[in-house]
């Protein structure tokens, strides 16, 4: 069976089962009782259950051939399970998590693959999603230099299935990976110490709240890999997930209309750092802050117009 004949399928079931259905209830005595709640119920019993038969016996009989087509017919078994609890029991055995490297899993195989690396400090397995595999590539590596999986989450309806699953899976959290640096995106009770002394923690942060110059920007300085970015942007997990509901129309109007928060993390360990900390000219130490904030905001796409421009120049000024 292809794609296409499994997609049609799906969509064309509840008419294959029609004149099956009809018959059984033929002796209603108007069509309200043919439609009530109760004859409602077992007509999505009825599709659930032989919509999710076929998926499984698809998926038991050829797991490659499933996996293959699985980019087809992914986002009809995410809304089937987002809509119907009855199908999210039978699917969750066949549905697919694919990650970044193109690798599929249910989800009890990702549950075993992920757990030894990912599990926080609250006994939590952290499952971490990307939405745009290009757009967070710098976010994608820095989990994986650390050891973690990313999925891939970027159909129109996997901010809900995300939320589903967090709520069903036991134990179990989904954080975007650009929603805080990889240190802290899964909690661990090991912690890296800083180089600096709380006196130059306190300098640093006023430099670069001076270089945001934005109410809406919380810098905060943090302790990283030196490898890591000497600045990150980010905005807080939940926060985000409400507001892509919103702009979707998922009933959080009010998040949707709250203005934009986002928390910028300065490393300060990475020598940078040591190298604004160096300079006795302010104009240098705010120059240097700047450009190292407004590279963090082209990662995420976040730079434009005249500040975009700003940047360029003074790239080429410090070539």
């Amino acid at each position: 069976m292809t794609a296409e004949e499994i997609k049609k399928y799906i969509n064309q079931v509840a008419f294959s089962g029609a004149s099956e259905f009809v018959e059984k209830f033929k002796d209603a005595k108007d069509a309200n009782e043919i439609i009530g709640r109760q004859q409602r119920e077992k007509i999505n019993t009825y599709i659930t259950k032989k919509v999710a038969d076929k998926l499984a016996e698809l998926y038991n009989k050829d797991r490659k051939a499933y996996e293959e087509k699985w980019s087809d017919i992914g986002l009809f078994v995410k809304y089937g399970m987002i809509s119907e609890e009855k199908f999210y029991e039978k699917a969750k055995d066949f549905a697919l998590l694919t990650n970044t490297k193109g690798e599929n899993f249910t989800f009890e195989e990702y549950k075993e693959k992920v757990a030894p690396v990912q599990t926080d400090k609250n006994g939590n397995v952290v499952y971490l999603y990307t939405t745009d595999p290009d757009k967070q590539d710098g976010f994608i590596q820095a989990a994986e230099k650390k050891g973690y999986d990313v999925l891939v989450m970027n159909t129109p309806i996997d901010n809900h299935f995300v939320s589903s699953l967090e709520h069903k899976l036991e134990k179990t959290q989904l954080k975007r990976v650009d929603a805080s640096v990889a240190n802290q995106l899964i909690e661990k009770d090991e912690a890296l110490e800083s180089v600096l002394s709380e006196e130059q923690s306190t300098t640093v942060k006023t430099i670069f709240e001076k270089a945001v110059g934005k109410p809406n920007f919380s810098v905060e300085v943090v302790a990283l890999n030196p490898d890591d970015a000497p600045v990150t942007i980010t905005m807080d997990e939940f926060m985000r997930r409400m507001k892509d509901m919103a702009k979707m129309g998922g009933g959080m109007s009010f998040y949707g209309n709250m203005p934009d928060s986002y928390k910028v993390a300065i490393n300060g360990n990475h020598k940078l750092v040591n190298k604004i900390l160096a300079s006795t000219n302010e104009e240098e130490q705010s120059k240097f802050a700047k450009q190292a904030i407004d590279l963090a905001l082209l990662s995420q796409g976040m730079l434009t117009g005249a500040e975009l421009t700003a940047f360029v120049t003074r790239s080429v000024e410090l070539i």
